[in-house]
């Protein structure tokens, strides 16, 4: 029944991709995936972790990391993976495919051959347990196919028939706390203040329960500076004239990927923004940007600021910094790039 009426929807959309037609459907994009199981679609099982550390043989691929309005998609050789003791957490370090990996989150894995114009895209998926995709590898004119089927053979499932049945669609989740008592905001914001390291302000978010975009409403006075939706868009411009090399973040459930360095083909089609450069392309719907913010944060090596985007539910597209190594100050010309946006407060009042 669903394979047929995705067929009856790709025929009326001719190029319509998978993730909007599970929107169309209200189905996940797995169920949709599986209904090419033994054709186009095989099921894998086994080990992810291991089958993560298992990539470098391919050659250069392409990792596409997305969520519902920001795409990520970075080439290059997967290796370097690594996992933090028999955790979850797992971190692949490269000039180019840079990621962290939430491996509670990674439930399904499925090896694709997807027609794509004249040839055939071959690669790995895999989703969480509400079937919404974590992560994505893609062969490249160059990645070695031999290396691919081995693979593809080495974590074949025995099951191939039966079909999955994700679970619903996760309810997104209210806030921790819809304010802060007077004491409650001094003690957060001498915590922000303190801070030494960005890594510890996750940490510090769950310490005083407030989501990141709480966090942002009760920093302190000059740490957090909402702007306008589209201040992206002018923030990659100048990034892109003034050839200064940026760090750009989007996290799926499972998977946060980064690309460091200049960006510099720049192209608006229709509600997207996109940087479109060989090996790295990021495709943003600034019509899902809520907010954005300017966001500094103190460590030992002086404020680092970024630039941060969400959704109408509070939740992160995106987010950017400038170009930086642990223990080396943050580039001038990326806080001069931020500098020059106006508050929000000055477009809503100024127009």
């Amino acid at each position: 029944m669903l394979k047929q009426t995705y067929k009856s929807l790709q025929e009326a959309k001719p190029g319509i991709r998978i993730r909007e037609a599970a929107n169309i459907l209200g189905v996940s994009e797995l169920e949709l995936l599986e209904t090419s199981l033994g054709q186009s679609v095989t099921r894998l099982s086994g080990d992810w972790k291991e089958l993560l550390r298992s990539l470098a043989p391919l050659g250069k691929v392409m990792a596409l990391t997305r969520n519902e309005y920001a795409v990520h998609e970075r080439k290059g050789i997967y290796q370097n993976v690594s996992f933090i003791g028999e955790g979850q957490m797992g971190i692949a370090v490269n000039p180019d495919i840079d990621l962290r990996f939430f491996m509670d989150q990674w439930a399904y894995g499925y090896a694709v051959a997807v027609p794509k114009g004249n040839r055939v895209l071959k690669g790995f998926q895999f989703f969480d347990g509400h079937g919404r995709a974590v992560h994505k590898i893609y062969l490249t004119p160059s990645s070695d196919e031999m290396a691919f089927e081995q693979l593809l053979r080495a974590y074949r499932a025995p099951d191939q028939d039966s079909t999955i049945k994700p679970l619903p669609s996760p309810v997104k989740e209210k806030a921790l706390a819809d304010e802060l008592g007077f004491a409650e905001k001094a003690a957060f914001q001498k915590d922000w203040l303190g801070l030494e390291d960005t890594h510890d302000f996750f940490p510090m978010l769950r310490k005083h329960a407030v989501s990141r975009l709480q966090a942002l409403h009760h920093a302190p006075v000059g740490m957090a500076i909402e702007v306008g939706t589209t201040a992206v868009r002018a923030a990659m411009l100048q990034a892109a004239e003034r050839e200064v090399p940026v760090m750009v973040f989007v996290n799926s459930p499972g998977c946060i990927q980064i690309h460091t360095g200049e960006v510099k083909r720049l192209v608006d089609m229709g509600n997207w923004f996109n940087i479109m450069d060989p090996d790295f392309n990021l495709h943003l719907n600034l019509e899902g940007v809520a907010q954005s913010w300017i966001v500094r944060k103190p460590t030992n090596d002086g404020i680092v600021t970024a630039l941060e985007l969400f959704d109408a539910a509070g939740s992160l597209i995106a987010y950017f910094f400038g170009a930086r190594k642990p223990g080396k100050p943050e580039l001038g010309a990326w806080r001069e790039i931020l500098g020059s946006l106006r508050p929000l407060s000055e477009l809503v009042t100024n127009g």
